[in-house]
């Protein structure tokens, strides 16, 4: 029997296959059914190590429900193995890592504390959208970046004179690194809210790089699009040509694949930390390394 096992959880079974294929791990399999008052019932299928098991789970919608899944697999996990690693691909709730309001929970804080109550020895995630909410963990925390993944996918288009950019300047670190490794210009747009109708404009001064040039936009995650499809339809107007998407964690809510294509986007190309059609990009090589 293998001396590590990849325990699969249900929101990233294409994930976790390749990950067990890659560090040539047994692959356990977990079985979820949902009770008509929303409860999960899990089962697992296959040989749990006693050395070492990976449990391989995303937190995203529904959040909860993945969450309590995760948490079950880990402590499943640990009645049998000496060390559990928690992979989360995507993890929920990282918004929620200060008390932005007086009164406001650091929900954060409050996973950092049910991840090492249920046995957890180590956790993974892939672009998490705050480093700072891994500083609540007690346990060892690491974040890999799928940046290099889906440069090498880039690199294999053909793209016209390419220039990176980040929708935000929030997102200017990133967009710069995937620059470098891309060996392309980046820029970075700048928005601007007026504070009577909150409406938000976007400008940027280097808006005379933009015409003519096939364009990436970077971002770690896109929820609803509103951030893509507001700098898409500002790019279209500066003559660009194609927008391509590149982001790590695709959620895609409410229909935002179709509102980003409408926009005028020529494709979105997102990681497998959330399966989808988007996901063509396999981070399960940069996990394995940071496992090790």
């Amino acid at each position: 029997m293998s001396k590590i096992s990849v325990i699969s959880g249900k929101s990233s079974e294409d994930l976790a296959r390749k990950l067990s294929r890659r560090i040539k791990a047994n692959l356990v399999k977990s079985e979820v059914k949902v009770f008509p008052d929303g409860e999960s019932k899990i089962t697992l299928s296959g040989k749990i190590s006693k050395r070492r098991s990976i449990v391989v789970q995303s937190i995203y919608p529904p959040v909860d429900t993945n969450l309590i899944q995760t948490l079950s697999l880990i402590s499943k996990a640990k009645e049998i193995s000496s060390e559990v690693i928690a992979v989360i691909p995507y993890m929920g709730y990282a918004r929620q890592d200060r008390e932005f309001l007086p009164g406001e929970i650091i929900t954060m804080k409050v996973l950092a504390k049910l991840f090492k109550g249920v046995g957890a020895s180590k956790i993974i995630a892939v672009d998490i959208h705050s480093i700072m909410s891994l500083k609540h963990f007690t346990i060892k925390s690491k974040n890999v970046t799928a940046i290099p993944d889906l440069v090498k996918y880039f690199k294999k288009l053909s793209l016209k004179n390419p220039l990176v950019v980040s929708p935000d300047q929030g997102g200017k670190d990133r967009a710069k690194e995937f620059a470098k490794k891309f060996e392309s210009e980046y820029i970075a747009l700048e928005k601007k809210r007026d504070k009577k109708t909150g409406k938000v404009q976007i400008k940027t001064k280097n808006s005379d790089k933009v015409a003519g040039r096939d364009l990436i936009l970077v971002d770690d995650m896109i929820s609803t699009g509103g951030s893509i499809i507001k700098a898409t339809q500002f790019l279209k107007k500066q003559k660009c040509k194609r927008v391509y998407v590149a982001c790590t964690h695709a959620l895609l809510i409410n229909n935002a694949e179709k509102k980003i294509r409408k926009a005028g986007v020529t494709r979105i190309i997102s990681a497998n930390t959330i399966p989808g059609k988007t996901s063509v990009v396999d981070v399960s090589d940069t996990i394995a390394k940071a496992i090790v």
